[in-house]
């Protein structure tokens, strides 16, 4: 199983490419983590809603063939860490690799979340997209290590 995360956004801060690069090594034998970044250049000269028409479009063709797909959505269900992990465990009987998007400033196109399976929400604060590149990608090593025994998670 192997895992993608498909994010609005480039030319990220260096901390970004450093937290998202750090967790991908850490899971590379449990839950292999791809990141696929969809541009945003040209947004400007867009309306609000047509960028976030084409960069739909561009995060559905991103999703591999078969994927079971979360979006990531402040109207979603929170998982604490544990259950998380749970859903993983769910995800590894299915057999299917993951997708998981996050939306850029203005969130995702209707089309990102009517194809969604499941949306999550990582809690009411509203966090910056590039941050929720790392947070995901810590709490997927998170759900792993619990998963696995692994002393990471303490809680």
């Amino acid at each position: 199983m192997h895992a993608r995360l498909i994010a609005v956004g480039d030319r990220m801060p260096a901390w970004v490419t450093a937290g998202c690069d750090e967790y991908a090594k850490r899971l590379q034998h449990e839950l292999p983590l791809e990141l696929v970044e969809i541009s945003t250049k040209g947004r400007g000269q867009r309306e609000p809603a047509r960028a976030i028409a084409d960069e739909g479009l561009a995060m559905l063709a991103a999703i591999p063939k078969g994927a079971h797909v979360v979006a990531l959505d402040g109207r979603g269900k929170p998982w604490s860490s544990e259950e998380l992990a749970q859903q993983l465990q769910r995800w590894r009987m299915q057999g299917t690799d993951l997708a998981f998007l996050v939306g850029g400033p203005d969130g995702l196109a209707p089309a990102v979340l009517e194809r969604a399976h499941q949306r999550w929400s990582l809690g009411p604060l509203t966090l910056p997209h590039p941050l929720v590149r790392v947070v995901l990608a810590e709490q997927l090593y998170r759900a792993v290590s619990l998963l696995g025994n692994h002393p990471y998670h303490r809680g």
